[in-house]
């Protein structure tokens, strides 16, 4: 939540470094204070305007070490996807899932699209 203020008063948009640096921090609990903090990123200016954009920072950590991260950008990426199902098909569909990591991320982001 703090991360969430901290970001709107400052403006998503002029966030985005910081967002990309948490994202990247050696600590799971940083990484994941931003998949959290920031849910429902699409719900949040700058996302609402460019869901592709908070489609893209959470998909790239599809593959994270930590569990408890990838379950909380899986969940970032199934909320998204009741706003924005096409795109979170067309990004689910581009992954390799001959990793155990992704296949469990992909299973969580897709809990609602129909996928036949």
């Amino acid at each position: 939540m703090a991360f969430d203020n901290h970001c709107k008063i400052i403006g998503y948009e002029a966030a985005l470094p910081l967002i990309k640096e948490w994202l990247n921090h050696d600590c799971a609990n940083v990484r994941r204070a931003v998949s959290e903090g920031l849910r429902i990123w699409t719900s949040r200016p700058y996302f609402k305007d460019n869901p592709q954009i908070a489609i893209q920072l959470l998909s790239a950590h599809r593959e994270d070490p930590s569990e408890y991260v990838r379950k909380s950008v899986g969940n970032a990426l199934r909320d998204i996807s009741k706003k924005y199902p096409e795109m979170i098909s067309e990004e689910l569909n581009a992954w390799d899932l001959s990793s155990k990591e992704i296949k469990q991320v992909y299973k969580l982001a897709g809990k609602f699209l129909n996928r036949d």
